[in-house]
């Protein structure tokens, strides 16, 4: 599919500005409009959580093309600029990168590589022969194929393990079984399982059953602001890790995980390769898809390929998709016009069949479509109804409450435009929409923006709103809590890190699943292939897909 022009915050054009100006005056040279435009690019990049620019490919967007690559290279070589071991970019293996970055990613890379390499910590009283064959009989015992009975094996074998799978491949419940097998060679063992983001890390806990603590990583390493309260001096106490959801994991989060890390813990990182990078800088799971880094850690990758949950048509569009993704190639030009963003699937998009799970429909640009609001409208009045009823005393009724709220995910790839997230609200709320969070409506789903660790939230979590709008003291924002109990707050205690949260961007929804999922697609205002996949993979039943009539891009 084409990749589509993405939505770049105001603050792009002033920073890259600011830079093409002062780089070259700090360090002495002359300004170059090659180098100009490579440092705009790579400023640009850090939106998508990319470090660096592949020289070898195609020119970023707003590059003159008749230059590029050989003339880009030239004022490389001849610019202060790239050189050792002050200048602030660097070229390595073909790829331009941000010097600060590029040292970053070495650092954790090279952590990881050390961490495959070295010897598991084992109990001395422990037969490692018989706690492989013991894994290899609960393998078999548990139905798990054969590539799901080598993560188990590995996760025995190796300090290191990388599980890779799509939607519906298992990844769950090979960890469950990862684990057990683990508590079989050493009783005792310490474990922890932990994600991204709060969403991630109640799915996971639910997922495994509750038997293991689970948190986000922020609250694990005792996030405190800018610095962590875990590293290398006050190092986690674990013997065994478990990571979901890694594709959400950037490099300062790992690099710092890492540092917290006793040597001798065993950790398993879980994630899809196909799903949208991290926010922040530094994409983990995409640096690991290197053949280098994937020959260094061996045996320790396990990929998984065989989908056990039947999905329907939307597991046909997102494998198509993903394929598409892992396999490095584009999916054919020749389907249509690179303005189109289901360039490639329209084929299989136009003869789905109406009992499809997987519905796509064509809607005018011009306004939020009808059938989106009344979604969201149904969504809000059933939230509303079940939050009347809800007693913050209950915790059955915060759950059926929180239950409701998954019932259904409406995501945009962009804030602003007539599809983007704003638009979307007001088409709901009206006014409500840009009003202080004490006025909204109950039932509104509110969407956490920092991570609030003295509340026991996350950047991410998604609460709902409870309490009349005549009784202001009487409001309450009840969220979920990986493992425990609803964490109740008031509205007024999320100042200024609140936002209505009917509508999702594809991004904030990453870790969250729900019954159905609406999802709008603008042509030109953001998204790619990546941004498609993981938004039609957040539905566990249903997906409706709506684009603007392609003559009308």
């Amino acid at each position: 599919m084409a990749e589509l022009r993405r939505e770049l915050p105001p603050w792009v054009g002033p920073v890259a500005g600011a830079l093409v100006e002062a780089l070259p005056r700090l360090h002495g040279t002359a300004g170059d409009a090659r180098l100009a435009e490579l440092i705009t690019a790579l400023t640009s990049a850090l939106v998508a959580g990319e470090t660096d620019l592949d020289l070898a490919g195609p020119p970023p967007a707003g590059l003159e093309t008749a230059g590029w690559p050989g003339e880009h290279l030239r004022a490389l070589e001849e610019s202060p600029l790239a050189r050792d071991p002050d200048g602030p970019l660097v070229l390595h293996d073909g790829r331009l990168c941000w010097r600060r970055w590029h040292e970053r990613r070495e650092q954790v890379l090279e952590a990881l590589r050390r961490r495959a390499a070295a010897s598991p910590a084992e109990d001395p009283t422990a037969d490692p022969a018989a706690a492989r064959r013991r894994a290899a009989a609960m393998a078999k015992q548990q139905g798990l194929d054969r590539h799901q009975a080598g993560a188990v094996r590995a996760a025995v074998e190796r300090p290191l393990v990388l599980l890779e799978g799509g939607p519906g491949t298992g990844k769950t419940s090979t960890v469950a079984a990862m684990l057990a097998a683990l508590e079989l060679q050493r009783p005792g063992l310490r474990l922890q399982l932990a994600a991204p983001t709060g969403k991630a890390a109640a799915r996971l806990q639910a997922a495994t059953g509750g038997r293991y603590p689970c948190s986000t990583l922020h609250r694990l390493l005792e996030s405190r602001g800018d610095r962590f309260g875990r590293d290398r001096h006050h190092p986690l106490a674990l013997d065994a890790l478990v990571v979901d959801e890694v594709s959400m994991v950037d490099l300062e989060l790992m690099g710092a995980l890492l540092q917290a890390l006793p040597a001798s813990c065993h950790l398993v990182l879980v994630g899809d390769p196909a799903q949208l990078p991290p926010v922040a800088p530094g994409a983990l799971l995409l640096e690991l898809q290197r053949p280098a880094l994937r020959r260094a850690l061996g045996k320790g990758v396990v990929t998984l390929t065989r989908v056990y949950r039947n999905a329907g048509a939307i597991a046909e569009a997102a494998e198509a998709l993903r394929r598409s993704l892992t396999a490095g190639d584009g999916l054919p030009a020749s389907a249509a016009p690179e303005t189109d963003p289901l360039a490639g699937l329209r084929p299989l998009l136009e003869s789905l069949p109406a009992d499809a799970n997987l519905q796509w429909r064509e809607a005018s640009p011009l306004a939020v479509p009808e059938i989106v609001q009344q979604r969201m409208r149904r969504h809000l009045e059933a939230l509303a109804s079940l939050a009347d009823a809800c007693d913050p005393a209950s915790r059955v009724g915060a759950e059926a409450l929180l239950a409701e709220r998954e019932r259904l995910l409406v995501l945009a790839p962009v804030r602003h435009g007539r599809w983007g997230l704003e638009a979307l609200h007001r088409s709901v709320l009206g006014e409500a929409a840009t009003a202080p969070p004490l006025t909204w409506p109950q039932g509104l789903p509110v969407l956490c923006t920092r991570n609030l660790g003295e509340l026991g939230l996350a950047n991410g979590d998604v609460g709902v709103l409870v309490g009349d709008g005549d009784d202001p003291q009487g409001r309450r924002l009840v969220f979920a809590s990986p493992g425990g109990a609803p964490i109740w707050v008031h509205p007024a205690q999320l100042a200024g890190a609140a936002q209505p949260a009917l509508a999702l961007t594809v991004h904030k929804a990453q870790g969250s699943e729900a019954e159905e999922v609406v999802v709008l697609l603008p042509q030109r205002e953001g998204g790619d292939r990546r941004l498609l996949y993981t938004a039609l993979t957040r539905a566990r039943q249903r997906a409706l897909l709506l684009t603007p009539p392609l003559r009308d891009g």
